[in-house]
């Protein structure tokens, strides 16, 4: 016979019969009912509803923007307990989602527009040579390679083609002269896309390790066109853009109060300046911008930054 202790009384009272069944009964049901709750992993637990927005939105990138806003709100009313709330948390994501988008066009036309690009360049991979992964993995390290060794720049996007979806990489390069790996050749062959024969230039080095390599020429008169083809994948795609190391965003200089033309923007903080402005280094005359004079501005701060990270490394090591 069991017993039960009750402060109460401070004593051990033994169970009726009835009352052990009743006590056994209750603590079976207890034991079936905690070994039937599944417990949520991690990865269930750390699911947010931006998360599950997140998810949601790549799923419907390609849909028209009413559809794409009545669908969201439709797969996410089960996370709220309103029409209402749900379609406020889907406006507000939206509006985070386009906000984010100009910040990315923003950065990418001030990064383009600092350097000068000479090709715009398409990589497509062979199934027989590499998967999607390891295409993306080794044409990012090759090109990362080629940036710190040869002095490369690029800025790019992963993108898939609308009939077969094989992985493409597009991007506007500056690729000094005598840099070139390989041996650039022409190809004749058909487009059908286009549905007509072209020539293209490929490269013998990529096409050896990637499957194929179209480089195109880009005059600087052309570059606005090849940034909005760039900037069409952003929303596209939702891929985040390649940009390899040292394509600045800005270039510091002190200037004249003479060459500014007048205050602008929110606040009046940024400054309107002439064309032919002119550079200053704490004192130092620099001359009139120019190309030649932004890039050496541009590799100063990176080199800054560099020696800047180097001693915080060294600090934190120390």
């Amino acid at each position: 016979m069991k017993s039960v202790f009750f402060e109460k009384d401070n004593a051990l009272i033994p169970l009726t019969e009835k009352q052990e069944r009743e006590f056994a009964a209750f603590n079976e049901y207890v034991n079936i009912y905690f070994a039937s709750v599944k417990k949520p992993s991690v990865a269930e637990q750390s699911v947010t509803r931006r998360d599950r927005f997140d998810e949601l939105y790549r799923d419907m990138i390609n849909l028209p923007k009413k559809e794409r806003r009545a669908n969201l709100v439709s797969a996410m009313r089960q996370d709220f307990e309103t029409q209402a709330l749900t379609e406020r948390f889907v406006g507000e994501n939206l509006e985070r989602k386009r906000h984010n988008l100009i910040c990315r066009r923003q950065r990418l036309a001030r990064k383009a527009y600092l350097q000068d690009f000479n090709f715009f360049v398409t990589f497509t991979f062979d199934g027989e040579k590499h998967t999607e992964e390891s295409f993306r993995r080794k044409l990012r390290n090759t090109l990362s390679l080629l940036s710190s060794r040869k002095g490369w720049k690029y800025i790019g996007v992963w993108e898939r083609s609308p009939e077969k979806k094989r992985l493409h990489f597009h991007g506007v390069f500056y690729i000094p002269e005598g840099t070139m790996p390989g041996k650039l050749f022409e190809k004749n062959d058909y487009s059908f896309r286009a549905h007509k024969r072209q020539v293209t230039v490929q490269n013998t080095y990529f096409n050896k390790r990637f499957g194929r390599s179209d480089f195109a020429a880009l005059p600087e008169t052309e570059l606005r066109f090849a940034l909005a083809y760039l900037m069409k994948y952003l929303e596209k795609t939702n891929e985040k853009i390649v940009y390899s190391r040292g394509t600045e965003q800005y270039f510091v200089s002190d200037v004249m109060e003479e060459d500014v033309v007048c205050r602008i923007g929110v606040g009046k903080r940024k400054l309107l300046l002439y064309d032919d402005f002119v550079c200053w280094d704490e004192g130092e005359y620099l001359g009139k911008v120019n190309r030649d004079l932004i890039r050496r501005l541009c590799a100063k701060q990176l080199l800054n930054r560099l020696k800047t990270n180097k001693v915080a490394s060294y600090r934190q090591n120390a």
